[in-house]
Formats: structure tokens, sequence, C-alpha cells
């Protein structure tokens, strides 16, 4: 039996150098999330650091189901009773000079439920403006995990892979997508919210995007425009700016509404 409605809710955060200021922002804001009644809460990609340079992160790097920052995540997850789809932090890869960019995903009981290492790495270059993930990040060599909630299934996808949409697809029948991000603000600006409502669109179901977005002590700017949007495309919910959150309910009849309406996904032949 599913439930018919689920409360979210995609914290904004304009991340600095230091970690323990970062998990201080982050735990503010998941409480006020979690206060205003939301079940399933999303941190942005890098919501624990952006360093000046690349391989800053590699410091900070954490064993998987060790480390302070797992703790902060599987803690805050527990004391409000929440799933918690933990942004990315570094997690240790067998290449010493790079990290795996991973997304967890931790239950009301504290429990890891899921795992994704992004598989696609941003790489862009437009005057001074350029930018290689590959310089200190390892690609995930796995799919994502699909979880489960009582409101059915999710997935996962870690900012880049907004831009592939055969990868969303071959995560099946889910109703709710969760995309953690930083997107840079001159990409941003002109593709986040298009291609987040394709991938809502094409799939039939919610997006929950969490960002980074403001100028970063690091210099970089990120676009942010957090937002929730429901099957049909529609923007329910969008922090343009600044630390924050956009929420709202998932609704299992608006979905179900929209495959009875427009059933493009049995319609599918290929």
């Amino acid at each position: 039996m599913q439930d018919d409605f689920l409360s979210v809710a995609a914290v904004q955060m304009v991340a600095g150098l230091s970690v323990q200021d970062n998990l201080q922002q982050a735990a503010h804001w998941i409480a006020r999330a979690a206060q205003g009644g939301a079940r399933l809460v999303a941190l942005p990609e890098y919501f624990c650091f952006m360093g000046r340079q690349d391989r800053d992160k590699l410091a900070l790097a954490e064993t998987p189901g060790e480390g302070p920052i797992q703790g902060f995540l599987s803690q805050q997850a527990k004391q409000h009773g929440i799933w918690l789809v933990g942004g990315t932090l570094p997690l240790r890869s067998p290449d010493v000079q790079r990290i795996y960019n991973a997304c967890l995903v931790y239950g009301p009981s504290g429990e890891l439920c899921a795992r994704y290492d992004k598989i696609h790495l941003f790489g862009f270059q437009k005057g001074a403006e350029t930018y290689d993930e590959s310089i200190a990040i390892q690609p995930g060599d796995a799919p994502p995990q699909v979880f489960e909630l009582p409101f059915g299934r999710v997935a996962l996808g870690i900012c880049y892979d907004l831009r592939f949409p055969e990868f969303f697809r071959a995560q099946g029948d889910v109703r709710l997508m969760v995309l953690p991000a930083a997107f840079t603000y001159t990409t941003g600006s002109v593709h986040w919210e298009v291609l987040l409502r394709a991938r809502a669109i094409e799939n039939q179901c919610y997006v929950l995007a969490s960002a980074q977005g403001g100028v970063h002590e690091n210099g970089r700017r990120t676009w942010g425009h957090s937002m929730l949007i429901d099957p049909w495309g529609d923007v329910l919910d969008c922090l343009p700016e600044g630390p924050g959150f956009a929420a709202g309910v998932l609704d299992a009849g608006r979905l179900a509404s929209v495959r009875q309406s427009l059933p493009a996904l049995r319609h599918r032949v290929m």
C-alpha cells in the first residue's frame, strides 16, 4: 500500500570553505524544512565544501561508512525522522588523486538506504571560465540505486547527469527524481529549468532539484533556482538565489491523472 502524498523540500545553500560552517547551515535548513512538514529533504551537491582548487576536496575524503560528514547526515535523518538525500560528499576511490562524488540517502532511523557515485563529470570552457571535474573526481562505475519510499520509487542523479535523458529513463518507472546540483551561473541561466522540466515531462514524474545558489568564497557563482516540478512540467516552487529551500507536496492522484490523460510511458516502442 503506497502513501498518496509526500511532503518534500530542496535545500539551497551557498557553501563555503569551512566544513563545520557548512554543516551548521545545512542543519539549520534541514530543521526548518522538517518543521514545515517535509518528510524527504534533499541537500545540494557539494553541500559540505566548496574549495578554492579542484583537489582541495581530497583532504576531506571519507571511507564509506565512516567519517564526520556521513555521521552528520545519519544523525540529521534520525533526529528529524526524515528521508535525507545528502547532496554529495567526497568518498575515497581506488585512485588516491581522485574521489567519488557520492550521493548518500539516509532513512528515518539513520540507516544508509542508497548510494550513487556521479557518473557524468562536468567539463566546460568558454573564455576564461573553465571546469573539469575529472581532475579530482573518479566517475562512478555502477548505475544509481533506485530506492523505495512509502510514496513509491525514487531515482537519483547529480548535476551534469541532467543533460543525459537516457540516464534517467534507464532507471525505470519512478514517481520522483531527486537531483542535487551546483550548476554554474552561465549554464544554469539558460539550461537549468528547461532541462529539469523536460525530465519531469518525459518521465511523467515529480522532480526535486536542490542547488547551490549564489557567490561563494572561492569566487565561483552558482545559479540556484532549487525547485519542485510536477509530472506535467509545472514548477510548484522555486528559490531563485540564496540559502533556504523550495518545498511542496507530491500527490499520487496528480501523477496518475497525468499518466492516464497522456499515456506516453505506455506508448513507448523503444
